[in-house]
């Protein structure tokens, strides 16, 4: 089987600072969305999605992949690409684990480095069951063992395959399939999101043309990265191909919204944001 190579991604233009500077997660999944791009004209560097978020507002950086639930704290965001991910179904890297029945919840165990499926968990809970269990953060690096939680939530490479102990649980959710087969739409994790200050119409084509090389060379992705991820090739590339979705439409823009009214019922984002406006600036896919 041949892949095509990636394409020669335009530079921007230079501002008078310096490169453009953009954070993306060190996960599998964001793999296909920078393909190419940190020899393209802009620095890239790596971190948590939560801490993402802090850097692009703190000014340290310019684009950042955000969780998506950090477009509703405010508006000081703006989407400013069509890539993202998403997902259509089940999303295999995010999964809630219960020790006792989903509605007899009664604490939550969040990854540290999870906002938007902390939130998420926590929407279907509340719409599902009506409860709202207690909250508790477990550290980077911890796993199921290190929390008696009823319920606990891993993102990551850390939720992919059989986690070491989950066996011992009651039910496994995958938030993706359950938000999916719940409202009829897919769901979208992190978006490609600036500082509303910032004109990011240079990186706009970059990011785009990045994801589109990144869709076209999946099985060469897989083939480096899946047994660093103690994956094979064939279930790296199912991942990547079938279980990820990177493209912002129609369908990803309502679910967004929904998204927001649901977590700004739990008060976990302000309510009467303007979210039209963070993501009217983002073209449709295409």
């Amino acid at each position: 089987m041949t892949h095509r190579l990636p394409q020669r991604l335009p530079t921007p233009p230079r501002s008078g600072r310096s490169r453009p500077r953009i954070g993306a997660v060190q996960y599998l999944n964001t793999r296909p969305l920078v393909h190419g791009l940190a020899g393209f004209g802009v620095s890239l560097c790596y971190d948590l999605p939560s801490r993402l978020a802090d850097r692009l507002a703190g000014g340290e950086l310019d684009v950042a992949l955000i969780p998506s639930i950090e477009l509703f704290r405010g508006e000081q965001y703006r989407v400013v690409s069509d890539a993202c991910i998403g997902c259509r179904g089940p999303v295999m890297s995010v999964k809630l684990f219960f020790r006792t029945a989903p509605e007899r919840v009664q604490s939550l165990a969040v990854d540290e480095g999870s906002r938007t499926s902390a939130a998420l968990a926590r929407i279907l809970l509340a719409e599902r069951f009506g409860i709202h269990p207690a909250v508790e953060v477990l550290p980077i690096g911890a796993g199921l063992a290190h929390t008696s939680a009823d319920a606990v939530l891993l993102i990551g490479d850390r939720a992919l395959g059989m986690p070491a102990g989950a066996a011992s649980f009651q039910v496994i959710w995958d938030l993706g399939d359950e938000w999916c087969r719940w409202t009829g739409l897919p769901f979208v994790f992190a978006v490609w999101a600036a500082r509303a200050d910032l004109d990011a119409a240079a990186i706009e084509p970059l990011l785009a043309r990045a994801r589109d090389a990144g869709r076209s060379n999946l099985a060469a992705i897989a083939a480096a990265e899946a047994a660093g991820h103690g994956l094979t090739v064939p279930q790296c590339l199912s991942y990547l191909r079938d279980n990820l979705h990177y493209e912002l439409g129609a369908g990803e823009r309502e679910a967004l919204s929904l998204f927001y009214a649901l977590a700004a019922k739990l008060t976990l984002a302000p309510a009467d944001l303007d979210l039209t406006a963070s993501l009217s600036t983002a073209p449709l896919a295409r």
